[in-house]
């Protein structure tokens, strides 16, 4: 499978291409990368993804259309189970509270229910991570279970 490009009105999201996973990883810097990008959950993923390049993946970049600069990511974690996909996301400091990451839920929500064998797209948040759950439930999402995790007690919020 592969995965589009997704714009929305402020974003692209475009998949993380192999080269910019291995910088990541490495510790590089882009000049695209807007400051504190990439973080820590960011290099994590994409240590996930230069293992295993070849294996489709959905994550994506989340770029700033104003100044095309990487601002954060957002991605599936592929392959659906049961139907199931789940998704995380993350953005820099400086971007936040502007709806961004509400704006590339919503893009990346309505895509995932548009591909074959998706029937629900889920997160899961810590309850104390409050600006989470706002952009969760800001983009139409409704909590339906409490989970157990290796982090603590987590609310799952599924696509309506």
């Amino acid at each position: 499978m592969s995965f589009p490009d997704l714009t929305t009105d402020r974003l692209v999201l475009r998949p993380w291409p192999a080269e910019e996973a291995a910088a990541a990883v490495a510790g590089e810097r882009r000049p695209h990368w807007a400051s504190g990008f990439p973080g820590e959950a960011d290099r994590m993923i994409a240590g996930l993804l230069t293992r295993e390049p070849e294996r489709p993946h959905g994550h994506y970049l989340m770029i700033e259309r104003e100044t095309g600069l990487t601002i954060g990511a957002i991605g599936l974690k592929w392959p659906p189970t049961d139907g199931s996909v789940e998704f995380g996301y993350g953005v820099v400091p400086s971007r936040r509270c502007r709806g961004y990451t509400t704006e590339a839920v919503r893009a990346l929500v309505a895509f995932a229910r548009t591909v074959p064998g998706v029937a629900e797209v889920f997160a899961t948040v810590d309850p104390a991570n409050v600006p989470s759950v706002r952009v969760l439930e800001k983009a139409g999402l409704r909590r339906d279970d409490v989970v157990a995790s290796d982090e603590g007690t987590l609310h799952r919020y599924v696509a309506g």
